[in-house]
């Protein structure tokens, strides 16, 4: 018989197939092909890019030019404009505004072909401390309420060019999902006086089923309320509220089980297309006690259908505990 399970955070409900798991050969296969041509963000093309906003490049070569190592540049289609002002309004029942915020492309390296698990841990370590960057940056606009950090990686995942890239939205409202996580973190601490995350983490480094690896700073593991097969989430074992609290030390180290855990991914589940979000706290509102940064990797094996519309159930073919050792033997 499978399970309900449910989410202590948000308080959705999740279905796990726990008398027939599915198998990693067992899911249908997206063939990710790098097609030839020009490419906008590859090395010597940044000419066909918007002007860079923020680079890591060697010192004696020039904007927009040859010579980077990361590179951050305007989406050159963005979802937002960052010019202007918000100009909030109402139409009958319905509230407005202007379609302000940023929307920021991080290439993520020079070489085509080359996506995280394939880079060097000191590129990677480029990666993560660019993110940290931007959003840091953007921060400093009182407009921008939250900032989300995705990467999309494969056709099915909502990758429309190859290139490794990572894309960094700015908004000047906290999007629904991430205000239903926070909602949910900022009750548990108020009864609890604990963070729902830190118990997680104990809980978890206690049964010892899921986690996939730990570090010093950081535990790799499948959560018990996964809402998709062979999802994997990063998070640090002290408690953070935000992604950019990070010191030198945690980025190197962050570097290295990110790169590792998408290795596993794609040797385990023979390179899939995925996502991967991080969740931080919100900018530039009232500070409130009891979120967790975390990052969480989303493999695409199966699809949301009507079921999952209908009711807001996910339906997970792989236990995470089954999930984790295939994870964990890679």
């Amino acid at each position: 018989m499978s399970e309900l399970r449910r989410d202590p955070i948000i308080e959705r409900w999740v279905i796990v197939d726990t008398d027939n798991p599915t198998k990693p050969e067992d899911f249908e296969k997206e063939e990710i092909v790098y097609r030839t041509g020009d490419c906008p963000f590859c090395y010597g093309n940044e000419a066909t890019t918007p002007h860079e906003v923020e680079v890591i490049r060697d010192p004696a070569t020039h904007p927009n030019k040859p010579g980077w190592q990361v590179r951050v540049v305007p989406n050159k289609f963005p979802a937002l404009q960052i010019e202007g002002e918000i100009e909030r309004r109402g139409v009958g029942l319905y509230d407005m505004s202007n379609g302000i915020g940023a929307h920021e492309i991080i290439i993520q390296t020079p070489y085509h072909h080359k996506e995280i698990p394939d880079l060097e841990d000191y590129e990677v370590e480029n990666v993560i401390a660019m993110y940290c960057r931007r959003m840091n940056d953007l921060h400093k606009d009182t407009r921008f309420k939250y900032i989300l950090l995705f990467k999309n990686y494969g056709p099915s995942a909502g990758a429309s060019l190859e290139h490794p890239h990572t894309q960094l939205i700015a908004l000047p409202m906290i999007p629904k999902n991430v205000q239903e996580e926070l909602d949910g973190a900022y009750k548990y601490f108020e009864y609890r006086e604990r963070c729902i995350f830190c118990d997680i983490i104990r809980q978890e480094l206690q049964e010892k089923e899921r986690i996939i690896f730990e570090s010093k700073y950081f535990i790799a593991f499948c959560p018990f309320i996964s809402k998709f097969p062979f999802e994997v989430w990063i998070i640090p074992k002290k408690h953070q509220e935000a992604y950019c609290m990070m010191n030198q030390e945690q980025i190197q180290e962050l570097a290295k089980m990110l790169k590792n855990t998408l290795q596993r991914i794609k040797d385990v589940l023979y390179n899939p297309a995925y996502n991967f979000i991080v969740h931080t706290s919100p900018i530039n509102v009232e500070h409130r006690e009891g979120y967790h940064w975390h990052i969480e990797i989303m493999p695409k094996l199966t699809r949301v259908a009507g079921f999952e519309w209908g009711t807001g159930f996910y339906v997970v073919p792989t236990p995470p505990e089954v999930a984790a050792k295939y994870l964990k033997q890679s």
